[in-house]
């Protein structure tokens, strides 16, 4: 092999190493649907959800978060992660509930936020 072969081809080897780096990673999600069910402001039962969240976000639940009083209930984490659900927006307040994989929870328990695993 000639001089000018090896050359090129450590230069090749470096070239992909730096476009490897260079791309970055898939953020990290949870994988599945988190559910939760809430009230409208006329009344109606309506079912919230999340498909494949970001993990290590807080989510502040909507619409309940944005109407004074209201809060979501009766979560179900159908997703990979662990999620840790909180009775305040912004994931603020006590710790309300950890849900494992595949887990769910009664309508008593009540949330606002959630963050994943």
């Amino acid at each position: 092999m000639s001089l000018r072969s090896v050359t090129a081809a450590v230069g090749a080897a470096c070239s992909a190493l730096v476009l490897l780096l260079a791309v970055p990673g898939s953020a990290s999600a949870a994988t599945g649907q988190f559910r939760y069910t809430y009230t409208t402001a006329e009344g109606y039962e309506a079912v919230g959800f999340l498909n494949n969240p970001a993990s290590g976000t807080c989510i502040t639940l909507s619409p309940p978060a944005a109407e004074p009083g209201a809060v979501s209930r009766a979560p179900r984490n159908l997703t990979d992660a662990t999620a840790t659900v909180f009775l305040d927006a912004d994931c603020e307040g006590g710790i309300s509930y950890t849900l494992p994989p595949g887990a769910g929870a009664s309508g008593r328990l009540l949330l606002r936020s959630v963050v994943f695993s």
